[in-house]
């Protein structure tokens, strides 16, 4: 079997290439809609990717929602997904989006922690309950934000995680061209591998339904090793899945903030 083709998702999703384009014209409009309440590139890190960005709710939020990207841990960067945030926004909730070093200049282990680290720092500038979802590569840092071993803050904070569409298991990752620059080898598969160790809150995963089987194998193997819900969402592939988060009345965000 060929992983890098198991692994990839533009080549099959018609159009794939004029969507990062469309993300980063509607990212942009979103942070200008919010004026001062976008509070963008705030230091977590001395690294050069060590900020987050915070959006803010019209009224005091009601708990802080933080929404990982993805990219395969080597692409794409926090600003192409601030609209993202416009669902939470309007139910009241606190967003933030935390940028990372990408691979190879950081291996997955590095940027787990480093994940952790703003998301503890965004922690200190909204209080109440913490709700954590990601995709792709940002539902595997989701879903590590759950596994034992996190810092006091986000053992206390954390209500729930969302992985949407997440790798969870990371050997076949080992099989495809990317490992040039994830350089992943068996004891880094085994500690960053989220399926592989327990889940300590409430979860839920989340996976569109015209994703690659890959993706819907990741998807299945978290929700089973950890014996939590699943859902796939009927009509959704790799790149449009994360829509949803843009509306307050979406399934999505309801999985996300519900009873919170």
């Amino acid at each position: 079997m060929d992983m890098t083709r198991e692994y990839q998702n533009g080549a099959f999703i018609p159009g794939s290439e004029t969507m990062p384009a469309l993300w980063a014209k509607k990212a942009n409009a979103f942070r200008e809609s919010l004026g001062s309440r976008a509070r963008l590139d705030l230091s977590y890190g001395p690294a050069p990717r060590n900020c987050f960005d915070l959006f803010l709710p019209e009224t005091t939020p009601r708990g802080l929602m933080v929404f990982i990207h993805g990219g395969y841990w080597i692409s794409t960067d926090k600003s192409l997904w601030s609209h993202l945030a416009a669902g939470a926004l309007a139910r009241g909730w606190a967003c933030a989006l935390p940028g990372y070093t990408l691979a190879p200049d950081a291996r997955i282990a590095q940027i787990t922690a480093e994940v952790e680290a703003a998301i503890t720092a965004a922690c200190a500038e909204v209080a109440g309950p913490l709700v954590i979802t990601g995709h792709s590569a940002g539902g595997h840092l989701t879903a590590r934000m759950a596994n034992p071993g996190r810092n006091a803050t986000l053992t206390e904070r954390l209500h729930r995680v969302v992985p949407i569409s997440p790798l969870s298991e990371l050997e076949p990752l080992a099989e495809t061209d990317m490992q040039a620059k994830l350089q992943l080898d068996a004891a880094e598969i085994a500690t960053e591998s989220p399926a592989r160790h327990a889940l300590t809150t409430q979860a839920h995963i989340w996976v569109g339904g015209s994703e690659r089987p890959a993706f819907l194998w990741q998807a299945r193997t978290l929700s089973e090793n950890w014996n939590c819900a699943w859902t796939v969402d009927s009509g959704t592939h790799h790149f449009n899945v994360i829509d949803a988060l843009e509306s307050p009345d979406s399934p999505l965000i309801n999985t996300c903030l519900d009873n919170l």
